[in-house]
């Protein structure tokens, strides 16, 4: 049986954006990372589990910083001079993700963390009628 050889996907530019949104979602089991445009397009996106991680290891900061490197080639590909950068989520992944931006020289003009929060709590338990 022939062995599996990886092929490089190459990165399919449709258009140059100089100002690009990268959010982040970095949940307890998973980290996402999504290159949108200002209007919300999608350019590119990556997670720890389509990089390879399995279990326990997409959870953790060092799967968060090869998904983020992996759509930084997209960022470098479109020629972007700038990024927003949105975070949302209370998962191990937010600081590398932070970290491999500051490698990859990017300028970002704001970071805006939009994780949700409760508020109200939840409502108490009916009274048992007997």
């Amino acid at each position: 049986m022939p062995k599996k050889t990886a092929l490089k996907k190459k990165i399919k530019i449709k258009r140059k954006v100089p100002i690009v949104r990268i959010c982040l979602n970095a949940a307890f089991n998973n980290s996402i990372v999504t290159l949108t445009d200002l209007e919300g397009k999608v350019l590119a996106w990556s997670s720890a589990g389509h990089q390879g991680f399995k279990g326990a290891k997409k959870s953790t900061p060092f799967a968060a910083q090869r998904v983020t490197e992996a759509v930084l080639e997209t960022y470098k590909a479109i020629d972007a001079n700038s990024a927003h950068l949105v975070i949302k989520g209370a998962g191990m992944g937010r600081d590398s993700f932070l970290r491999a931006i500051q490698n990859a020289n990017i300028s970002v003009e704001s970071i805006n963390d939009v994780t949700g929060f409760p508020f109200g709590g939840v409502s108490a338990r009916k009274r048992r009628r007997v």
